[in-house]
Parts: structure tokens; C-alpha cells; sequence
């Protein structure tokens, strides 16, 4: 599908803030399951510099700065992504290595080469391991199953076992007490799956994405479009032998929606950035002086387009104004 991608975000300020400078990771990545045609991001007020780099989980990092007294700061991201459908048929999931094969892959070996996706298994700020999340998990992963299949049953029971309650926790609120609660939203559950998941020695990783607004005709509308969506991502060597591999892949599972694939958990989901967890990706971070107080509108949008009124090579997509209204938080 080629699919454009309309974030925006306002910021209000009383009073006024003097400096600032931010951080945001708000243009999407090219990857296996997507190709960026184009992406774009207009600021206002014109920051005074302005940098696009690579961050070390392999992000579009963007940081700018205003020295500049301001009372608002809207932020556009306006990109174009070809998302690519996956072919993993749902039957292997079954011939994926068995968990503990997996985990053991992960142990200290001497001489072993290194596996970049060993960064992922350990604790981070917002996925603390602890054995609430291990005797959740230890459910899905019985003994000799198949890490796939594993994964996917814990994400279906996340998934109807915990509640959808947009107003139950905020950016700050520990995964484990979301866990006790059984109700959060999209970022809560990626958080949850992603402790249980590193409790039981395995590699996985938080995406920040998006969904299609309108889903296809006949499909229900899924839970997180008209707004950032978050989801987890496990690695799955392909072979391992003496309990060592070389390489993998990964796949993507959204608990909320009860979603999963090879790269992506479908053609209509965008990812944006990929992290150990939301502080990773957050969207727009950063310190300013003055604004003692702020109001925040965020608005998502996400469309299909005829790939055929696309030329190869396209010119910055025209930013439509939006009104924030009713706009939604940055993360369901």
C-alpha cells in the first residue's frame, strides 16, 4: 500500500517561552516492510538550526533549536511510505526454534559472534524485568514450544485479558502496575509484552508506528489509527546449532489489536522509529526556558493513495492546515 502519513503537533505556551531546543523522531525509516518515498517536517517558528541524523538504533533523528522568544510551536511531518506485504505464512509459525533454544542463543558464549539483537534483552528505563511479568508469561512458553507461537499466544491473551482505557495511565505510569490493573492503552501493552517477553531471556524491541485511518472495505477499524500506535517487535534466529546462530529476523506483534508479521504486523501499519522502549522514540522531547505552562494538540492522520498518480520522484507533499479540535494525545 502507499500510504501517506500526516502528524501534527502544537504546542501553546503562557507565558511565552524564551530558548528552546528539541529532539523528535518523527520521520519514518525505510526497512524491509516499507519504503519512505518522501518525508518531510516543517516547523514553526523557522528553528535557527536545524540537523537530520541516524540515530544508533538506526532512526531519523531530528534536532533543532529556537533562540527565539515564542508563544506556540507547530510541528508537520508529512511523509509518503510504501509498505510491503509479508510473506510468512502464519503455519511456520510452528517451525520457528524453540524458546529455550532461543534464550540459550542469547548466554554468554566464548568466542561467539556478536548479535546486535542482544542489546534488546536486557532491563531499560520503561521495561523493568521482574517476576510479575515472568509468571504472566510463563503461560505461553511451555516447555520445547516454538518462540513464535510462544509470543503470539502471550500477545492474544494481552489482548483479551487487559482492557482498552484511553484515560487509565499516562506516559509515566510503570508497566507493572499497568500489568496489576490489567487495562491500559497501546504504549502499556507494548511496555508489558516487551517485560515478559525479556523476562523469559528473549530479544525484543518497542516500535512506534502508525495505522491506516479508514481500513480496507469490509475490515474493522483497529484500535490506535488517528493516532501514534505502539507495538513490539521479537528477534527469531533462523537456525541455531549448539545453541548458536548467526542471524535472524524479526517479527512484529501489536497486543492491542491482536496483529502480528514478519517486519510489520501488516501493509497498514507505518513504523516510525525503533527503540529498547518509548524513551527511545519518543516523539518530540526537549528543554525550554520560560512557558511555565502548555497545552498540547496532536493530530494523526493516515491515507491511502493511488500509486499510479505518484510520480517515482516526488516533491515535498503540501501540508493541509488541520484543526486540533479534537485532536488526540501522541500515544493512545
Amino acid at each position: 500500500m502507499l500510504l501517506h502519513v500526516l502528524h501534527t503537533t502544537a504546542y501553546h505556551y503562557a507565558p511565552q517561552v524564551e530558548t528552546a531546543q528539541h529532539m523528535a523522531h518523527l520521520l519514518p525509516r525505510s526497512m524491509p516492510s516499507q519504503t519512505v518515498r518522501n518525508a518531510d517536517l516543517t516547523i514553526t517558528p523557522t528553528p535557527a538550526a536545524r540537523s537530520d541524523h541516524v540515530d544508533v538504533f538506526g532512526n531519523m533523528r531530528s534536532f533543532f533549536s529556537l533562540p527565539v522568544a515564542h508563544s506556540s510551536l507547530q510541528i508537520v511531518a508529512s511523509s509518503l511510505v510504501q509498505t510491503h506485504r509479508s510473506t510468512f505464512e502464519t503455519e511456520q509459525v510452528e517451525q520457528t526454534p524453540a524458546w529455550e533454544k532461543v534464550r540459550e542463543h542469547f548466554v554468554y558464549h566464548a568466542g561467539a559472534a556478536w548479535d546486535s539483537a542482544n542489546e534488546f534483552v536486557f532491563a531499560s528505563p520503561y521495561v523493568t524485568p521482574h517476576a510479575d511479568f515472568a509468571e504472566y508469561a510463563r503461560a505461553s512458553f511451555t516447555p520445547q514450544r516454538a518462540v513464535l507461537a510462544g509470543a503470539c499466544d502471550l500477545m492474544t491473551r494481552i489482548h483479551q485479558e487487559f482492557e482498552y482505557a484511553s484515560k487509565s495511565t499516562d506516559v509515566n505510569t510503570p508497566a507493572r502496575e499497568a500489568l496489576a490493573k490489567r487495562q491500559g492503552v497501546c504504549q502499556d501493552f507494548a511496555h508489558i509484552l516487551l517485560s515478559c517477553l525479556r523476562t523469559q531471556g528473549l530479544a525484543a524491541r518497542y516500535v512506534s508506528g502508525y495505522l491506516l485511518t479508514e481500513p480496507p472495505e469490509g475490515q474493522e477499524r483497529l484500535i490506535g489509527s488517528d493516532a501514534s500506535h505502539a507495538w513490539v517487535s521479537l528477534y527469531v534466529p533462523d537456525a541455531i546449532q549448539d545453541g548458536l546462530a548467526t542471524h535472524g529476523q524479526w517479527f512484529d506483534l501489536d497486543p492491542t489489536n491482536n496483529r502480528w508479521g514478519l517486519n510489520s504486523p501488516g501493509e497498514d501499519y507505518v513504523t516510525l522509529a525503533l527503540g529498547r522502549d518509548f524513551g527511545d522514540v519518543s516523539p518530540v522531547r526537549g528543554v525550554i526556558h520560560g512557558g511555565a505552562s502548555h497545552t498540547l494538540d496532536v493530530g494523526v492522520t493516515v491515507f491511502p493513495i493511488d500509486d499510479h498518480l505518484v510520480e517515482t520522484e516526488v516533491a515535498p507533499l503540501d501540508v493541509p492546515k488541520i484543526s486540533h479540535a479534537n485532536s488526540l494525545v501522541t500515544l493512545p
